[in-house]
């Protein structure tokens, strides 16, 4: 098996006007392809921080990070929202629906940026749907769900474009055992 994770020597920090607030620190790590990991700590510790940096949704202060043969730490704007879209699903702790969507809706978002047919989209958001209990809740809004049922749209949002790297922030949260 290959790495299709690998960060070496990752350090991140974020400004508050000129404090420097250090969040990771020369951190090195790699998830092999095929292996599923969880991170576990306090509140703070960067759990996060790491998330965001491997998703591509921040860049690091310092180091290297590559994800599925990608540096992606050299990557403009543009071409790095390029790869995530076909790279990365991300389950987002607290959802990250847009409320003026239906669950169906919620989930066709990142498919609009590919160049599947209607009927493509429609075929992946239902399985996507069905996959997470929710194939007769798709006209549903996101205030007529429970929380857990917002949960599992966001699931189906992140699983629903097939990616390569599933990244998810407390996914479990707001679920029941089943």
């Amino acid at each position: 098996m290959s790495a299709i994770i690998q960060v070496k020597s990752v350090s991140k920090s974020y400004w508050r006007n000129s404090l420097e607030i250090p969040v990771l620190n020369n951190l090195s790590l790699e998830v092999q392809e095929g292996e599923f990991l969880g991170l576990m700590g306090p509140s703070g510790s960067g759990k996060t921080t790491l998330l965001n940096l491997i998703a591509g949704i921040d860049r690091p202060s310092d180091g290297e990070l590559t994800v599925a043969g990608t540096n992606i730490a050299k990557l403009s704007e543009s071409a790095l929202a390029k790869w995530r879209s076909s790279h990365i699903g991300f389950v987002f702790q607290f959802y990250n629906l847009i409320p003026v969507l239906t669950a169906y809706e919620n989930v066709e978002l990142p498919l609009l940026l590919t160049n599947f047919s209607k009927a493509e989209r429609k075929q992946r958001v239902e399985t996507a749907l069905t996959i997470v209990g929710l194939g007769d809740r798709m006209s549903h809004y996101p205030k007529q769900l429970s929380g857990g049922q917002e949960q599992r749209v966001a699931i189906a949002r992140a699983i629903v474009t097939d990616p390569v790297i599933l990244v998810a922030d407390e996914p479990t949260g707001d679920l029941d055992k089943k």
